[in-house]
């Protein structure tokens, strides 16, 4: 009697369905369920949603004007970056402002005199030279002038505590990073009427935001104080 209860048993779970000349062996659901599953097709699918988020994310943040620094930076180097000490929290915004005004200078420049030439063929020859004259010195005088203003922002800050120098990441007239070393011995109080400069050093103009420098050692040294003369209460 138990041995064909066993029997039974084991027919239930192991039963066989003839199909044409081919016989497939149906098993328990339980069975066939956990051979299939494979955990590792779930994390290796959210860690690559993970991935696809993040990336998006950060895609997203550089299509927009920003104020601060950005985070997740472009040249990789991680450990120069820890070397950073200030960020220009409107760095990225006046890059845009930048290349903004180079693209409409050089269109300027190089359409405005065809447009004026081809749109008013009655025109006198002088006159339309006169309008195209006007038309490149405008676009020019308005990106040297917005150079001129921002020229002393400082980008990045990189020091290191105890150096007597640091490093500074300037942007030139064609919005690209320039670097540039400054010793602490060098640096001077701004005897200028300019706006948005802290200090001046081997005869050029700094500004470095104070809100938004962290290391109030470090802002000390950047921004000294002028020194009365002893004969100005005399």
């Amino acid at each position: 009697m138990a041995r064909a209860a066993l029997l039974q048993l084991v027919r239930s779970q192991s039963r066989t369905v003839r199909l044409g000349n081919r016989f497939t062996k149906v098993v328990p659901w339980s069975h066939t369920s956990s051979a299939t599953y494979d955990p590792r097709s779930t994390t290796r699918f959210a860690s690559a949603h993970v991935r696809w988020a993040s990336r998006a994310a950060v895609a997203e943040d550089d299509s927009k004007i920003s104020i601060g620094p950005r985070k997740g930076r472009e040249d990789g180097n991680e450990d120069k970056d820890t070397e950073i000490v200030y960020y220009g929290p409107i760095s990225s915004t006046i890059k845009k402002v930048k290349l903004l005004s180079l693209s409409t200078c050089c269109l300027s420049v190089s359409l405005g005199p065809v447009i004026t030439f081809m749109t008013s063929p009655g025109m006198n020859v002088i006159l339309k030279g006169a309008v195209a004259s006007t038309v490149i010195i405008l676009s020019a005088s308005t990106t040297a002038a917005l150079h001129w203003f921002v020229s002393p922002y400082v980008h990045k800050l990189r020091w290191q505590p105890g150096s007597d120098s640091f490093e500074v990441e300037m942007m030139s007239w064609l919005a690209s990073y320039s670097p540039r070393t400054i010793k602490f011995a060098d640096i001077r109080p701004a005897e200028t009427q300019r706006p948005y400069v802290s200090f001046q050093a081997n005869g050029k103009f700094y500004f470095v935001d104070t809100e938004h420098c962290q290391n109030k050692a470090l802002l000390a040294k950047l921004t000294p104080q002028k020194q009365e003369s002893s004969f100005k209460n005399i």
